[in-house]
């Protein structure tokens, strides 16, 4: 972050911001699992395979469904490099509106990976030199 001039510390601060309002929607929604914070649901999916498969399952989605933000997020910045940051903000609005419509129409656990997608692709936002 020493590299960022502070008009993009401000950026951060907003985007982390909104990671983790989005991850307190996502956890209060699924009861007890994390849209954004991985660690969390990797903790979670090692309790689920000792005591409740379908916990296992649903934490094991949606830490795939982060990883595919993940390389969404860099292949949209690899392929868009002159606006980067707003091809990846225009990615991250798109895969929150369509996980609020998913959730509007009653798909609740589709709703929760496209949530968990937008939150992979925002690592690529402070991505430089192939390092976040």
């Amino acid at each position: 972050m020493n590299r960022y001039d502070r008009k993009i510390w401000g950026l951060a601060a907003c985007f982390a911001a909104l990671a983790g309002y989005v991850d307190a929607l996502g956890f209060l929604y699924l009861g007890g699992f994390f849209v954004s914070f991985m660690s969390g649901n990797s903790t979670r999916l090692a309790v689920g395979l000792s005591t409740h498969f379908s916990d296992a399952t649903t934490a094991a989605g949606l830490i795939a469904s982060f990883v595919v933000g993940v390389m969404l997020g860099s292949l949209c910045g690899r392929i868009v490099q002159r606006s980067r940051h707003s091809a990846l903000m225009y990615l991250i609005a798109a895969m929150l509106v369509i996980a609020a419509l998913l959730a509007i129409m009653g798909a609740n656990w589709a709703a929760a990976a496209a949530m968990a997608m937008a939150m992979g692709a925002e690592n690529a936002l402070f991505e430089r030199d192939g390092e976040v």
